[in-house]
């Protein structure tokens, strides 16, 4: 019912982020989440063991998008929500409305002596097209524009190195530019409710829409 729900809106959706006053109001309290990570059985909610770092990918519907990453070795804790928009606290279906300016996003709490940042970031441009715009693939609207959320300044010039450098070459295999938003600090990440909690966990035949483009993608520490 639920993926039915989502068809529904596609051909609806604005292309456009709202303006603040379009913005809906959200709300102050947070959304409850399960305690514990359903694959990995690690707490959700921070605070997370020392000497790990976070980042946030947003490549197009999130439950395919936290499965991917939850699989990596080095990879802690994988949470899915909403970012880059304005509305405090939103529900899925006020994302869905395109008036929260949220995009789906994972966040990745990572050991960066397992997993580079560099290898996320491979990762990340390989498993979709972020050429596309407000959109991936058949799911259309704001919410599923390709976005990274990085908390540091070293992760901003990294991401940064590394969209340029897949530029040139998906700019040689005849693709667009890259639509992909890095998102810098202060980043707000709202929790989603807990049914999409590693969503393709509990559901193995649920949906999922990642598709890249076929064009490789060196690890991102060769750039930095």
């Amino acid at each position: 019912m639920l993926e039915q729900f989502l068809a529904g809106l596609a051909a609806k959706k604005s292309a456009e982020l709202p303006s603040r006053a379009q913005a809906l109001p959200g709300r102050a309290e947070t959304m409850p989440i399960p305690a514990r990570h359903y694959v990995n059985g690690h707490p959700m909610a921070p605070p997370y063991p020392p000497g790990l770092e976070t980042v946030l990918f947003a490549l197009g519907c999130f439950w395919g998008a936290e499965r991917l990453f939850w699989w990596q070795a080095g990879v802690y804790l994988t949470s899915v929500g909403y970012a880059g928009g304005m509305t405090p606290n939103p529900t899925y279906e006020e994302v869905c409305t395109g008036l929260t300016g949220h995009t789906e996003a994972v966040r990745v709490v990572f050991d960066p002596q397992v997993v580079t940042f560099g290898q996320l970031l491979k990762l990340f441009w390989e498993s979709h097209n972020p050429t596309q715009g407000m959109r991936q693939g058949n799911d259309r609207g704001t919410q599923y524009r390709s976005a990274i959320g990085v908390y540091s300044a070293a992760q901003a010039a990294q991401a940064r190195a590394s969209l340029q450098d897949y530029q040139q070459r998906l700019a040689a295999s005849g693709f667009a530019a890259i639509t992909t938003e890095i998102i810098i600090p202060p980043i707000t990440f709202y929790f989603a409710e807990g049914y999409h909690q590693q969503y393709l966990a509990k559901n193995p035949d649920g949906y999922c829409g990642l598709q890249g483009t076929g064009v490789a993608c060196p690890s991102g520490d060769s750039v930095d």
